[in-house]
């Protein structure tokens, strides 16, 4: 597919299920994909919901992008917010408790929209556009846009990006995020570094959520 084909692929997917449920929402973690989610699907329906799950160790920098899209773009957003264990190791990091949260936060959806795409790591080449999960439906239109076309769509569309994107490569929490060590990594390599569990899932995005 062209980068064009793909933006025509992602904006038909979320129009035909957001006019087919209602109860549907976006999750934001206010990262560079996020964003792209965010502005394709406003441009279907410009009051969407969308909610974001937020620990206690969340970069600083993330919280103020956070909020100045949230006033800027006049989000209908919805916060979801849990502490990290600071007692249990970085691999415990976001996991656990993320999910049981997430859970939380779908509990009144059908749908819910997801920025994951195919080429940020190996746990992910094998996701789908629709997937159905305990009678919730999750939607993962930008799966086939890579790294690059992520980049170019926040050029194109002069989308705001998270100012830590200088920096690091992929964006989680201060605990679990590091900047890459070499250009041939993953994507998601800087994720739970050093740990088994590097550049893996938080479990989100593998578990049934009902």
């Amino acid at each position: 597919m062209t980068f064009r084909q793909k933006i025509e692929k992602a904006r038909k997917l979320m129009k035909t299920y957001i006019e087919k449920y209602p109860k549907n929402g976006i999750a934001c973690s206010f990262g560079k994909d996020s964003m792209v989610l965010m502005h394709l699907a406003r441009g279907i329906k410009a009051d969407i919901f969308t909610f974001g799950v937020m620990s206690d160790t969340e970069f600083p920098e993330t919280i103020k992008f956070k909020d100045r899209v949230i006033t800027k773009w006049k989000l209908n957003y919805k916060e979801y917010t849990y502490k990290n264990d600071p007692k249990k190791g970085l691999k415990d990091c976001c996991r656990s408790k993320k999910v049981k949260i997430f859970k939380k936060a779908v509990r009144d959806l059908d749908v819910w929209f997801s920025g994951i795409r195919r080429d940020e790591g190996l746990t992910r080449v094998s996701f789908k556009y629709v997937e159905k999960k305990g009678g919730l439906i999750k939607i993962n239109p930008i799966l086939d846009f890579t790294e690059k076309d992520i980049w170019r769509y926040c050029a194109i569309y002069s989308i705001p990006v998270n100012p830590l994107y200088k920096s690091y490569r992929s964006l989680s929490c201060k605990k679990c995020s590091v900047k890459e060590m070499s250009e041939n990594d993953s994507e998601r390599a800087g994720r739970w570094f050093g740990t088994t569990y590097q550049g893996a899932e938080c479990g989100i995005h593998t578990q049934s959520l009902r």
